[in-house]
């Protein structure tokens, strides 16, 4: 990452939550993988699909959601990667849309992207093992699941994916359905990519999504402390003291 991207996604996720812009940050995020990025250029992409959202859209929140599938599903071809799911791609926003795959959080964070830039409201729901979408609108909401084809969800549904995941031993509760900040939502996709790398005994890689979770979270001890993990697994013992 370069010192001005770094610098700008300082700056981003250092405001209100109501002002961080999701699909900018995650794009200043992939930057560290991708340091010559055009940030700007995969914004005017989101730009350019939520345009053409914006011309389908009706006033429920059903309405909303059937623009939305029709442009990102039906046109645009995007769909869950359950063939290569770790495969750290999926986490990176720009090769989300290049690809037109990803994970629930990534494909997540395009639906919610697009709806906003398109006048809808969207936020994000991190389901545990899971990542859905809010679709509000006059008359009420709806459930979204952007890795199934934006299947519209109950909360029988996402009781019945827990149960898949975890055997029963997890019940949805309220709070798990409550809007996901901004930054919970990065942090999250950035865990993911080193889990990844953990995994693979990628430590560098794991090092610095372990100093982009300090960045996200300042004053975060836990990420201060896995940090240090990361610099001891690459033998760095006076900087991970």
């Amino acid at each position: 990452m370069t010192e001005s991207h770094r610098r700008q996604l300082i700056d981003m996720v250092a405001r209100p939550e109501d002002e961080v812009d999701l699909a900018r940050a995650s794009l200043l995020v992939a930057c560290d993988e991708y340091p010559q990025l055009e940030v700007d250029l995969y914004l005017q992409r989101l730009d350019m699909m939520a345009d053409t959202v914006r011309g389908r859209l009706g006033a429920s929140a059903e309405a909303a959601v059937a623009g939305l599938n029709r442009v990102l599903f039906e046109e645009q071809g995007f769909r869950g990667n359950t063939r290569e799911y770790y495969d750290p791609r999926n986490s990176f926003l720009n090769d989300v849309l290049d690809r037109r795959t990803g994970i629930p959080i990534s494909l997540s964070t395009v639906y919610i992207a697009v709806g906003r830039r398109a006048g809808v409201e969207v936020h994000g729901v991190g389901l545990p093992g899971h990542f859905v979408v809010r679709v509000s609108a006059a008359g009420g909401d709806a459930l979204v699941d952007p890795f199934h084809g934006g299947t519209v969800l109950t909360p029988q549904d996402c009781q019945d994916r827990l149960d898949r995941i975890y055997g029963g031993r997890v019940r949805v509760a309220a709070d798990m359905l409550a809007p996901c900040p901004p930054r919970s939502l990065l942090s999250r996709m950035v865990r993911n990519l080193k889990a990844i790398y953990l995994k693979a005994d990628d430590h560098e890689r794991a090092l610095r999504t372990a100093e982009l979770l300090v960045l996200l979270n300042p004053g975060a001890v836990e990420e201060v402390r896995d940090r240090g993990l990361v610099l001891a697994a690459l033998e760095c013992y006076a900087l991970a003291a």
